[in-house]
C-alpha cells in the first residue's frame, strides 16, 4: 500500500506505448487498418452469435453494420474521450486480434482503469488474453506508479465478471442504471485491483504464463486462480 502519501506526487497519465510479451505484443492502436482487422476479429459483419455486434452488445454502442461504422465509432468514443487505446497483436504479426484502452485516468490520485476491452476469437481461452492484461497492469503499477487499476463492465456481461476474478481484480459493488445505452439500460459493475495487491497477482501471473505450466498440447496445468490463492 502507499502509505506516504505526504510525500505523494502525481504521476504520468498512462500511454499506449509498445510492450513485448512472450505470447501477445501490445502497441497503439492504429486508426488506418486497426478498425477492419478488429471488426474481423470479432466475426464481422451480423448481430447473431459469434459476429461482431454480438461481441460488442455490452459496449452499449448501437448495431453497427460495417467495419467502417465501427471504426468511426471507436474513433468517436475513444479519441474523443482522451483515452490510450492499446491494441493486441499475436507474435510474429501486426495485425489486431483483441483491443483494450486506459481511460478515465487520475494522475493527480494515481488512478486508472481498462475498459473498452475486446478479445477477438484468436485470443479465446488463450495465454495471451491473460498476457495482455498482464502487461497492461505492470505498466500501470510499476511503470507509472500508480495506486489503483479499475475494470468498470457491464453487470450483465457473465463472461467479463469470470475474467475480471480471474485475472486478479475484486469486485466492489454495481451501480444501478448508471447509464441509458442504444440498446437499453445498463448496470456497471466495478472492479479494482491496488498496489498492495499487485506483488501477489503479479507473482501469479508470471507463474501461470510460465512453459511450465502448459502441456505439449498448450493446456494449462494449474488454474491462474489456483496459483493465486496458494501464494
Amino acid at each position: 500500500m502507499t502509505t506516504d502519501l505526504a510525500g505523494w506526487t502525481p504521476r504520468p497519465a498512462p500511454h499506449n506505448g509498445r510492450i513485448g510479451g512472450r505470447t501477445v505484443h501490445i502497441r497503439p492502436f492504429d486508426r488506418t487498418n486497426d478498425p477492419a482487422d478488429l471488426w474481423e476479429a470479432f466475426g464481422g459483419d451480423g448481430s447473431g452469435e459469434g459476429t461482431a455486434n454480438h461481441h460488442l452488445r455490452y459496449f452499449g454502442w448501437p448495431v453497427l453494420n460495417s467495419s467502417e461504422a465501427f471504426g468511426d465509432l471507436f474513433n468517436d468514443v475513444v479519441f474523443g474521450g482522451a483515452w490510450s487505446p492499446c491494441t493486441y497483436c499475436l507474435p510474429d504479426s501486426d495485425r489486431a486480434v483483441g483491443m483494450a484502452s486506459y481511460m478515465r485516468s487520475d494522475p493527480k490520485n494515481g488512478v486508472t482503469e481498462v475498459g473498452c476491452v475486446g478479445h477477438g476469437a484468436a485470443m479465446a481461452g488463450s495465454a495471451a488474453a491473460a498476457e495482455a492484461h498482464y502487461l497492461m497492469a505492470k505498466r500501470v503499477f510499476e511503470d507509472l506508479g500508480y495506486r489503483r487499476y479499475e475494470w468498470k463492465l457491464n453487470a450483465a456481461n457473465e463472461s467479463s465478471h469470470r475474467a475480471a476474478k480471474r485475472l486478479g481484480f475484486t469486485y466492489e459493488g454495481t451501480f444501478r442504471q448508471l447509464i441509458v445505452t442504444p440498446r437499453g439500460n445498463r448496470d456497471t459493475a466495478w472492479y479494482a485491483m491496488v498496489d498492495h495487491e499487485w506483488p501477489t497477482i503479479k507473482a501469479a501471473f508470471e507463474a501461470w504464463l510460465s512453459p511450465d505450466n502448459f502441456d505439449s498440447e498448450g493446456r494449462q496445468i494449474t488454474k491462474l486462480e489456483e496459483i493465486r490463492s496458494a501464494l
